[in-house]
């Protein structure tokens, strides 16, 4: 069993719950295993500072339904809580015409219970309503049968009147309560362009985690909520890999995480592992020296906007960088990575900074938010692709390139040609750089072109 945390909208509050709950478990010194429904990176960051375990991110559209079956199955099976937190509104979704999976909310919150069975506790703002919360609702309820909606949570509830008439509207629609957040009673979380702070850039989090947690037992109702997000069974031991590991000898690749590139699906890191890499994590902006021996580089989307001057300053890596790189070096850079590569880039205060050098163009900040899942088709042979080769990934960011490659490495269309195609992406040297981030779960293709690169990659630099 576990539980779905689901909003009627984006910024219901849902968050909040959801690691409100997180935390109050998570002091019962109980093993709880987190997911998160869609390509997000930063509120998976807050599950795992809280759990101690890495969040994993069901995504049907990235990956596929039987992938998220055998995500959840794999990591749910050894917690003794399961929380997954939704996404967006409860069916905001995508549309797919293909008759085998044709629905107008694909890979939405309500279409990830009804692949994994599991019921949904929903998340209501009742800011500025009152017996109209019954209307919403209900809703809710019946719109779709096979969506098994639980109990609610109201949030922003202003006083003890506002939640008596509340607490009578919903009694004529028969929807449990579960839980009660007051108006005054959340915990503030500072956010920016992209969203919220990520949890490591935040001094006071374990404060942070123990007032949620505090706040979640005194708001919540626990013994209508503990038989839904408890485990049956949880086996404690070593699930299988999803992938048969590889015997062949290991390869060094370089992963950048610190504050400026974090970036990651943990997927993504396990199935490199599980295929023959060692990972070897590094910080772009605390490191004076790159990695020895290493065969390959990774890195992942962020904050580089953030911290330009600090990364700017390390001039001894940035010079290492892109005297390895420029030996063919295996490189690969989703979003934040690609500015990093780029000859300079201009941050959110309009100021201009160097950076690696290696992709001829400059980086700026801008205030239109590229958003949405992509299909693309690989343009040419890379470290990671071949060409003509078609997956989906996903866009989030801020920042466009000056001047682009006159050899793409990708052709990208919304998804189900659902908007006007156009050219993206940088391959020079061994580098595959783009804003496109992808889950290699269900193309295992691309970490296993990637990890022969590395493999193939010969130097006399080590």
């Amino acid at each position: 069993m576990g539980l779905i945390i689901a909003g009627d909208r984006s910024g219901v509050g849902k968050t909040t719950v959801t690691l409100g709950i997180l935390a109050y478990l998570a002091a019962q010194n109980r093993r709880v295993q987190s997911f998160k429904v869609g390509p997000d990176y930063i509120d998976p960051m807050f599950h795992t500072a809280v759990t101690g375990l890495p969040c994993r991110n069901l995504d049907l559209v990235l990956t596929s339904p039987h992938y998220v079956q055998d995500c959840f199955q794999r990591h749910a099976q050894n917690a003794e809580w399961v929380i997954i937190e939704g996404v967006m509104g409860l069916f905001d979704g995508i549309y797919h015409p293909e008759p085998a999976a044709s629905r107008n909310d694909y890979g939405s919150t309500a279409h990830i219970a009804i692949i994994l069975n599991l019921p949904v506790l929903l998340v209501l703002n009742c800011s500025s309503l009152s017996t109209s919360i019954a209307a919403i609702a209900y809703g809710y309820v019946n719109l779709d049968p096979q969506v098994n909606i639980v109990g609610v949570i109201l949030n922003q509830v202003a006083s003890d009147r506002h939640l008596e008439l509340l607490t009578t509207a919903l009694k004529s629609i028969n929807l449990p309560i579960l839980g009660v957040l007051r108006r005054n009673a959340a915990v503030a979380i500072p956010d920016r362009h992209l969203g919220l702070v990520p949890s490591s850039e935040l001094a006071n989090i374990s404060h942070v985690f123990a007032q949620l947690a505090d706040l979640a037992k005194t708001s919540f109702n626990w013994d209508r909520l503990f038989p839904l997000i408890r485990q049956k069974s949880a086996t404690n031991k070593a699930t299988p890999s999803l992938y048969q590991q590889q015997q062949s000898a290991s390869v060094r690749i370089g992963v950048a995480r610190d504050r400026a590139f974090n970036f990651y699906y943990q997927d993504n890191l396990d199935l490199l592992t599980q295929l023959g890499a060692e990972l070897v994590f590094w910080s772009p902006l605390q490191d004076r020296d790159i990695p020895d021996r290493l065969q390959g580089l990774y890195f992942g989307g962020g904050f580089p906007e953030v911290f330009a001057q600090q990364l700017a300053d390390n001039k001894s890596i940035l010079q290492q960088l892109k005297q390895v790189i420029r030996t063919n070096l295996p490189t690969y850079a989703e979003c934040g990575g690609l500015m990093y590569l780029c000859e300079q880039l201009i941050d959110l205060q309009s100021q201009t900074w160097s950076m690696v050098g290696i992709i001829p163009s400059t980086v700026t900040m801008q205030a239109k938010l590229t958003l949405g899942y992509r299909q693309a088709i690989a343009l040419q042979n890379s470290s990671v692709v071949t060409a003509q080769q078609t997956i989906t990934g996903h866009e989030f960011h801020r920042s466009q390139l000056i001047a682009h490659s006159k050899h793409p490495q990708w052709q990208l269309q919304g998804v189900h040609k659902s908007s006007m195609a156009s050219a993206e992406g940088w391959n020079i040297q061994q580098v595959h750089a783009s804003y496109l981030h992808l889950h290699w779960g269900v193309s295992t293709a691309l970490a296993r072109r990637f990890i022969q690169s590395c493999r193939n990659y010969q130097t006399s630099l080590y």
